[in-house]
């Protein structure tokens, strides 16, 4: 048998193992790992924050008052998740949110007083993480550049129309083969 051929040795880590066939779940790993790791930093400083928020919170810092959907349009994720994000920053007294004057069926998120005086506080914490993130990929050969090219890939194609274009061509040829 040829060396080649051989599956590489299990290393006990399915997720690990299955290589790119487990692409999804090794990001969802990695992401669980990087917030958790976050949350504990708050939790040691004393703070409480959770990850989830800052996205939308780094946005009406930098941007000013946003809609749900203008925030998830700038961190392209979903509306739902900016919602739920954005009910957890209201209880915790962070943000507010009144009618939009442009059209009132939709809801502007801004800072509270002690919103801002939570980024204030967090501040320094926000840049450690992003030095420490910094060095990270550094030692991580530049990673967040692979991000940047799989991102633009997944936008060329997604993988979604990947599948569907192997999957079509697979029943093609079982097909002609009839």
């Amino acid at each position: 048998m040829n060396s080649s051929k051989r599956p590489a040795p299990s290393t006990g880590d399915f997720i690990r193992d299955a290589g790119s066939g487990a692409l999804g779940a090794r990001l969802r790993r990695l992401s669980e790992q990087v917030d958790r790791d976050a949350t504990r930093i708050y939790a040691a400083r004393g703070m409480t924050f959770e990850q989830r928020w800052f996205g939308p919170l780094n946005q009406i810092v930098r941007n000013g008052p946003l809609t749900i959907g203008e925030i998830a349009e700038r961190l392209r994720i979903t509306h739902v998740s900016v919602s739920q994000a954005a009910r957890s920053l209201e209880a915790a007294g962070l943000v507010a949110s009144r009618a939009d004057a442009a059209d009132g069926r939709r809801r502007v998120l801004f800072l509270t007083a002690e919103g801002e005086a939570r980024v204030r506080e967090l501040a320094p914490v926000w840049a450690a993480l992003e030095a420490a993130a910094t060095a990270l990929d550094r030692d991580a050969g530049g990673v967040v550049s692979v991000l940047g090219r799989l991102d633009h890939a997944l936008a060329e194609r997604s993988l979604f129309d990947r599948v569907c274009a192997l999957l079509d061509r697979a029943e093609d040829e079982n097909g002609a083969d009839r």
